[in-house]
């Protein structure tokens, strides 16, 4: 007997669909699917959350200097003439940046091989200004530390009912 569903699909099609529902399910909260595919991405989503849980503090605080281009009141970068060619005048700044420890850097490369990379669409509408959301961060962050007392079931299915198309039973899988 196979360790999973196969859901009438090819490795590489499950695969993808798996990632998409897990990266969905992590970045809303909830999601509305059937109730295979909700077991199958429960498996995925509580390893996940169960690596974040693990390596949640485990980072080191580090201040370090980096040199930023000094901007004018219209957020241009300032440019000043130096033989003969403009060239950008940069200030040095003193930033603190958390530096991942093995571990934890091992589980964040982990967690981008399940999750996608998705973006967030700016409000501008240009694309240039749409974000790439960082999952094992909001992981490490925002989910981790609610489930630090929880000894695992992060998730949770509730029954909606039939899908009115193919009466498959439809389910909504969302984080406890």
């Amino acid at each position: 007997m196979a360790g999973y569903r196969k859901l009438g699909r090819t490795s590489n099609q499950r695969k993808a669909m798996l990632r998409a529902l897990t990266t969905s399910l992590i970045l809303n909260g909830k999601i509305v699917t059937t109730e295979t595919r909700a077991k199958e991405v429960r498996k995925e989503v509580e390893k996940l959350i169960a690596m974040a849980v693990r390596e949640k503090d485990n980072y080191e605080t580090v201040t370090v200097k980096a040199k930023v281009a000094r901007k004018d009141k219209d957020g241009k970068r300032v440019k000043e003439v130096v033989d003969g060619k403009k060239v950008t005048v940069y200030d040095e700044v003193e930033k603190t940046i958390r530096k991942d420890m093995p571990s934890r850097l091992h589980a964040r490369r982990q967690m981008l091989q399940v999750l996608y990379v998705p973006t967030k669409v700016a409000e501008s509408g240009k694309a240039k200004d749409n974000k790439k959301v960082d999952l094992p961060a909001k992981l490490f962050d925002e989910i981790a530390p609610k489930y630090v007392d929880r000894k695992g079931g992060y998730t949770r299915i509730i029954k909606i009912g039939p899908r009115k198309g193919d009466a498959a039973m439809e389910v909504v899988i969302e984080l406890v």
